[in-house]
C-alpha cells in the first residue's frame, strides 16, 4: 500500500499549527509532573546520582525522537507512529500501537489531573483532590473541542510559562548554591558528595531505578510527530522543534536537577510517595514563601499543559484509528473547523473515568503512572523497530532529517527500553503493577485485532511504503 493512500485517509484536519507553536509545544511537551513532581521519586532512588539516571533517559529519548522525526517528515500524519507501524510492519502493529497509545494517554491525563489536585491542596488544604482533578479535566476537554489553532495558542503560552519558570529556578538556584547576591553563605557542592553514601548512595541499582522514573519525564516528546498532520510546514517545523528539544533535554532536566540535589540534601528532596513537588520544597527551604506559592502556580500550569497536550494526542490517535477502519466511522468525523470533536469527547470521558481513581486511592498518581509507563515504553520500542524497517525501505533515498549512528543508536535504545521493562517486572514493591495491567492489556487488544480482522476478511500483506 502506498504511503499516499494511508495518509490521505486522515484528510480534513486543518494545517494551522505554526513553526513557533510546534517548537514551544515540543519543548513543553514533556515538562510536566515528571520533572516538577516525579523527580522526587527518582531522587529517592538514586540520590545525587539521579543526574546519571536522567542522562540515560535523555539518551533514549533523543534516539527515539530523531528516529521518529525522520518518519514524520516523510509522512506527516495525525496517526504518526501508529500509521508508520501499519506501513512498515503490519496491520496488527498499527492497530495495537494506536490503541495502546490512546489508552495510555487517557490514563496519563488522569495522572496529571491527580497531580493538579495535589498541587491545589497547597493553597486549599483539606479539599478533596478529585474535585480539582475533575474540574480542570472538564475545562481542558472544552479547550480541545475547539480548533487546533486554539489548542496551539493555549499550549504555546503554557509552555512559555514553564520555560520561563525553569530558567528563573536555575538562575535563583545557582545564586544560592554559589552565594551570589543572596546575602547568605554559599551552599556549595557538599550535598552532592558529602552526605552518607556519597554521590551514589544506593549504587548503580539505585541509578537504574531512577531511570525508570526519569524515562517518564521525557514521555511526551513524541508529540512532534503527531502535530505533523496539522503543521503548516512540517518539513521546516519538525527539524526546528527537534533542535530546540535537544537543548531542553540537556538544560531543563540535568541542570535543574543538579541544582536541586546540590541545594537540598537528597534525603529531603527525595520521596517514595508523591505528595509535594521538590521544587516547591526548595523555595520553601530557602525561606522564599511567596516564591514557593508562585512555583506552585507554575507546576499547576505545567501539569495543565501536559493534560492539554495528552488530550490532544489521545483524540488524534482515536481519530486515526477511525479513519483507518479500526474504530467506528462516526468517531472520525470532523467539525467545520477541522476538529475531531467526537474523538475528543470519547477520550475526555475516559480521562474523567481515570481521574475518578483518585477518589478511592490517595496514591492514585503513583498507580496511574505505573500503568501508563508500560504502554509508553512498548510504544517507544515499536517506534524504533518501525524505524529500522523504514530505513530499509528508504535505502538510498534522500531524507530531510536523518538520524546519525544508524542502526547502532536504534538497537541501543531498544536494548535499554527492554531492560527497563524487565526491571519493572522484577520489582515487587511498586513497578510490577505496570506488568500486571499492561500485559493483559496487550493480550486483550491483540485479541480484539484478531476479532476485527475476521470481521473484515483476510488481512493483506504489510502496508510497506517506499520512498
Amino acid at each position: 500500500m502506498e504511503s499516499s493512500n494511508i495518509t490521505s485517509r486522515e484528510a480534513g484536519l486543518h494545517k494551522a499549527l505554526t513553526k513557533r507553536q510546534i517548537t514551544m509545544i515540543a519543548i513543553g511537551g514533556a515538562i510536566g509532573t515528571g520533572l516538577f513532581m516525579g523527580s522526587g521519586i527518582a531522587i529517592g532512588y538514586a540520590g545525587p546520582a539521579v543526574l546519571i539516571s536522567y542522562a540515560i533517559a535523555a539518551l533514549i529519548a533523543v534516539i527515539m525522537v530523531f528516529s521518529l522525526a525522520e518518519m514524520a517528515v516523510a509522512h506527516p500524519s495525525a496517526g504518526s507512529f501508529g500509521t508508520y507501524a501499519e506501513m512498515y510492519l503490519n496491520r496488527w502493529a498499527g492497530f495495537v500501537v494506536r490503541y495502546t497509545y490512546w489508552i495510555i494517554q487517557v490514563v496519563a491525563v488522569g495522572g496529571e489531573a491527580v497531580a493538579v489536585g495535589l498541587y491545589m491542596t497547597y493553597w486549599f488544604p483539606g479539599t478533596p483532590v478529585w474535585m480539582w482533578s475533575a474540574a480542570f479535566g472538564l475545562i481542558l476537554i472544552y479547550v480541545n473541542c475547539k480548533s487546533v489553532a486554539n489548542f496551539g495558542s493555549f499550549e504555546y503560552w503554557f509552555a512559555l510559562i514553564k520555560v520561563a519558570a525553569i530558567m528563573a529556578f536555575i538562575v535563583i538556584g545557582l545564586a544560592h548554591v554559589f552565594g551570589i547576591g543572596t546575602g547568605r553563605p554559599p551552599v556549595g557542592m557538599h550535598n552532592l558528595t558529602g552526605l552518607e553514601g556519597g554521590f551514589m548512595p544506593h549504587g548503580f541499582s539505585g541509578v537504574w531505578m531512577g531511570v525508570l522514573m526519569a524515562i517518564f519525564s521525557f514521555y511526551g516528546v513524541e508529540i512532534v510527530a503527531v502535530t505533523s498532520g496539522e503543521a503548516e510546514n512540517p518539513k521546516q517545523a519538525i527539524p526546528h522543534a527537534l533542535k530546540s528539544m535537544v537543548l531542553r533535554l540537556t538544560l531543563f532536566y540535568v541542570l535543574a536537577l543538579g541544582i536541586m540535589v546540590a541545594y537540598l540534601p537528597w534525603t529531603e528532596a527525595g520521596a517514595k510517595v508523591v505528595q509535594q513537588s521538590p521544587f516547591v520544597k526548595l523555595f520553601a527551604h530557602a525561606g522564599i514563601a511567596q516564591a514557593a506559592g508562585i512555583m506552585n502556580f507554575v507546576v499547576i500550569t505545567a501539569a495543565l499543559s501536559s493534560m492539554n497536550t495528552n488530550i490532544y494526542l489521545s483524540s488524534r490517535m482515536l481519530f486515526s484509528l477511525s479513519r483507518g477502519g479500526y474504530a467506528p466511522g462516526f468517531v472520525g468525523k470532523l467539525t467545520a473547523n477541522g476538529t475531531p470533536l467526537r474523538a475528543t469527547l470519547i477520550s475526555g470521558a475516559g480521562v474523567l473515568a481515570t481521574t475518578s481513581v483518585s477518589f478511592f486511592s490517595p496514591h492514585a498518581y503513583n498507580y496511574l503512572f505505573g500503568v501508563a509507563l508500560f504502554g509508553g515504553i512498548f510504544v517507544w520500542i515499536m517506534i524504533l523497530v518501525t524505524h529500522l524497517r523504514f530505513r530499509r525501505a528508504w535505502r538510498g533515498a534522500a531524507l530531510p532529517v536523518r538520524m546519525p549512528l544508524f542502526p547502532i543508536a536504534q538497537i541501543t535504545g531498544i536494548a535499554l527500553l527492554v531492560g527497563i521493562l524487565v526491571t519493572m517486572g522484577l520489582d515487587t514493591e511498586f513497578w510490577n503493577i505496570s506488568w500486571i495491567i499492561g500485559v493483559p492489556w496487550l493480550i486483550g487488544v491483540s485479541l480484539a485485532y484478531v476479532f476485527w480482522r475476521r470481521r473484515q476478511g483476510p488481512a493483506g500483506a504489510p502496508a510497506v511504503a517506499r520512498g
